[in-house]
């Protein structure tokens, strides 16, 4: 029989988030930051989820109570706590694309120091990437009400 614990919780859901660090591409430098330096900071962290930009390779990873922000290029880890958190969400369908050609803009950001804030933003430029923005709109905002 197969007993789960919390510490085995705790440990998948950390493996879930560095599988899909590992598969941006990045300089091994930064691979090595996640996996000791990242890792190090959220070890014993119950991990509620994440998300990876692959464009700039920053993460965000999702807690009970809060967020934390990884930026590799700056060697950058901050904590957020939930309720400093916000969540905007701008959709041009109706009135025609933005002045940069954006169809939808969702970003979640915090109140603090203009150079500590939290400013994780999702965009799309066609209609078919609507459903992935309103996915992570959906996720965001169910850990904001929890």
């Amino acid at each position: 029989m197969l007993v789960t614990t919390e510490s085995t919780y705790s440990n998948e859901h950390l493996q879930a988030f560095l599988d899909s660090v590992s598969k941006l591409s990045l300089q091994h430098k930064f691979h090595e930051w996640y996996n000791v330096e990242v890792s190090a900071a959220i070890d014993g962290c119950k991990i509620q989820g994440h998300e990876v930009n692959s464009d700039s390779g920053s993460s965000l990873i999702f807690l009970r109570k809060s967020v934390v922000l990884c930026v590799p290029e700056k060697g950058h880890i901050a904590h957020y706590p939930r309720h400093l958190i916000h969540c905007f969400i701008d959709d041009f369908r109706h009135n025609g694309k933005d002045d940069d050609g954006l169809v939808m803009r969702a970003e979640l950001f915090s109140i603090s120091p203009s150079e500590e804030q939290l400013a994780w933003e999702i965009q799309c430029r066609s209609e078919r990437e609507v459903p992935d923005v309103q996915s992570s709109v959906s996720r965001w905002l169910q850990w904001l009400n929890e």
